[in-house]
C-alpha cells in the first residue's frame, strides 16, 4: 500500500513499481548506473542496451511469483528514489531478501527517501515470510552506509575487491538486517 511522506521538498509516495513505471524505472537506474558507477555492480552500457520491457518483465516477474519488489518514490509525477529487494531463488534461500539498486536522485537525498524506500522493501519481506535482509555497499560510501546504519543494517563482513572501477578496485561491506 502506498504510503505519503511529507518532506521540506514536497510530498514524496512510496509504493510498489507497476509495469506502467517500467521506463521511469529504467531511466532511473542508467542515471543512477551513471552518477553513481561505484555504488552499484550492474554495467551502464549492458544495462542501456536492456529496453523498457526488460523492466517490464521484472516487475510482472516479481508481482506474479513473491519474487521480489521495486519500491520507487515518486513526487511531482516523476520517479526520485528506487530500491530493489529479491527474494532467494532456491527453497533453502527463500528466507533471504537481497536489497540492490538503492538509488535517490542527489535533488531528493538528505530527506530520508532512501530509509522510505528500505522500509517499504522491509513490509514487503515481512508479508513474504522473509526474515533477514542482505546487502553490499561500497566501503567508501559513507553516507550510503549512515543510511543503511540508521535502518537497522549491521556489518557482518567485507567483499574485498568486490568492484573494479576504471581499473580501481573498491570492497564491499556486507550488511545485514533481521527482520
Amino acid at each position: 500500500m502506498p504510503i505519503t511522506l511529507t518532506t521540506p521538498r514536497g510530498p514524496i509516495t512510496i509504493r510498489p513499481a507497476a509495469l506502467a513505471d517500467a521506463a521511469a524505472v529504467r531511466e532511473l537506474r542508467l542515471a543512477a548506473l551513471a552518477g553513481e558507477p561505484i555504488a552499484f555492480s550492474a554495467d551502464y552500457d549492458a544495462t542501456a542496451a536492456q529496453p523498457a520491457e526488460t523492466w517490464a518483465e521484472r516487475i510482472s516477474t516479481y508481482d506474479k511469483d513473491s519474487a521480489g519488489v521495486i519500491a520507487v518514490a515518486e513526487a511531482g509525477g516523476r520517479l526520485v528514489g528506487m530500491a530493489g529487494l529479491a527474494r532467494g531463488h532456491w527453497p533453502k534461500t527463500r528466507h533471504i531478501g537481497e536489497v540492490w539498486g538503492v538509488y535517490v536522485k542527489p535533488d531528493w537525498r538528505g530527506v530520508h527517501v532512501g530509509a522510505a524506500l528500505l522500509e517499504e522493501c522491509a513490509a514487503w519481506a515481512r508479508a513474504h515470510g522473509i526474515v533477514i535482509l542482505k546487502l553490499g555497499v561500497a566501503k567508501i560510501n559513507a553516507p550510503a552506509i549512515r543510511c543503511y546504519s540508521r535502518c537497522g543494517f549491521t556489518v557482518c563482513g567485507t567483499d574485498h575487491m568486490a568492484l573494479c572501477v576504471d581499473g580501481l578496485y573498491y570492497d564491499e561491506l556486507l550488511m545485514e538486517r533481521v527482520l
